[in-house]
């Protein structure tokens, strides 16, 4: 009775022994993965406005276009005197108003839009619109338009900020593929930047020409040429 007892004691021993051994070098992995996951989550976000890197915005952003095609929305959004700010108030003061405007993109966007941030003070968004009508579309860019033009809170106090907006509507266009909805909302924005006066992009705006995804003549565009 001792010896079968004894018997029974040492194939548990065993049993236990086998499976730490096989869950030692699991544990490994799952950690190594949950490393490697975070790491390339890293790489695709930006860590200062939560925004996503330009190539992972274009994947997202292609993908939500395509499903949503009847019903999206496509935004380029470019702080206003973003050099003069940094010179004034300091590069905190700037990094504030970068990381706030990270923050109110992707509540405008909502769950089911993506915020990408395309270098420097230039952002896109894409999100989806229930009712894809120009009264709901004239709605939602006065929105957007308020929440980017709300202060941001800094320890010196409230720092005015301002941005402008380019918008692609891809249903009003009668186009889904990104690299024109983009080409279309940077003519706009650019109009925007100098009228003073928001709107979306026309088909004749899907012809100009455009260097890096920037309307060629845009401040900016022969350092993104030298750098590409």
């Amino acid at each position: 009775m001792a010896s079968t007892t004894a018997r029974v004691h040492a194939s548990t021993a065993n049993r236990a022994l086998i499976i730490t051994t096989l869950a030692i070098p699991l544990t490994g992995w799952t950690v190594h993965a949950y490393a490697l996951h975070r790491r390339l989550a890293a790489e695709r976000r930006d860590p200062l406005t939560g925004a996503q890197r330009r190539t992972a915005f274009e994947h997202r952003a292609q993908r939500l276009l395509a499903r949503h095609h009847q019903g999206s929305l496509l935004c380029l959004v470019d702080l206003d005197h973003f050099k003069a700010l940094n010179d004034t108030h300091g590069h905190a003061a700037g990094d504030a108003a970068l990381a706030a405007t990270g923050r109110r993109l992707a509540r405008w966007a909502g769950p089911h839009g993506v915020v990408g941030r395309l270098g420097g003070d230039e952002f896109a968004v894409a999100t989806r619109v229930d009712t894809p009508s120009k009264a709901t579309v004239q709605q939602r860019l006065q929105q957007l338009m308020g929440a980017l033009h709300k202060p941001v809170p800094t320890e010196a106090g409230p720092l005015p900020v301002a941005a402008s907006v380019g918008t692609a509507v891809p249903d009003y266009l009668g186009i889904h593929a990104l690299p024109a909805l983009l080409r279309g909302a940077d003519v706009s924005m650019y109009r925007t930047k100098h009228s003073g006066r928001y709107g979306w992009a026309e088909i004749e705006d899907l012809d100009v020409p455009t260097a890096n995804g920037r309307r060629a003549g845009r401040p900016g565009t022969a350092l993104l040429e030298r750098a590409a």
